[in-house]
């Protein structure tokens, strides 16, 4: 068997991504796998060098993704950010360390890349992503807005 190993997504793999994100109670109200603005979403974040769509590849399956923005400011003296966002992993595979894997990668990529913190934000509903993060050693230091347009 081999070992599963992270690797940028490409667009074969935008249909496995979409279905990942619908395969949650909150995804199955807000997403639509096979709606064509999945593939112009990939080609915008593709083409962006400040941006890593990543997948957990197991022998050809995609187990799991995730985004990760590099985003420059001003301030803290000009940290740069690494954003986590999208994290899922396949319902069947969940509970065996896959989400560690991929947030580990996704801190070591923000520390190569320069980024001085990591953050994320969570739908506050997800408790179990919560206790997740919190063990990774994430803190709850900020409030989140959102504004939908």
């Amino acid at each position: 068997m081999t070992k599963p190993t992270i690797r940028r997504a490409t667009a074969e793999d935008v249909p496995a991504i979409a279905a990942l994100l619908a395969d949650d109670a909150l995804g199955k109200a807000r997403e639509a796998p096979g709606d064509p603005c999945y593939a112009e979403a990939f080609a915008a974040i593709d083409a962006d060098p400040n941006q890593f769509l990543a997948v957990v590849d197991d022998g050809g399956e995609v187990a799991g993704c995730l985004q990760l923005s590099f985003i420059p400011g001003l301030s803290l003296k000009g940290m740069w950010r690494g954003q986590i966002e999208s994290v899922r992993i396949a319902a069947s595979r969940r509970g065996q360390g896959l989400g560690h894997v991929m947030i580990d990668w996704a801190i070591a990529e923000c520390r190569r890349r320069g980024c001085g913190l990591v953050q994320l934000t969570m739908n506050k509903t997800r408790k179990d992503s919560h206790r997740f993060y919190e063990s990774l050693g994430f803190e709850a230091t900020h409030e989140g807005f959102k504004l939908i347009l």
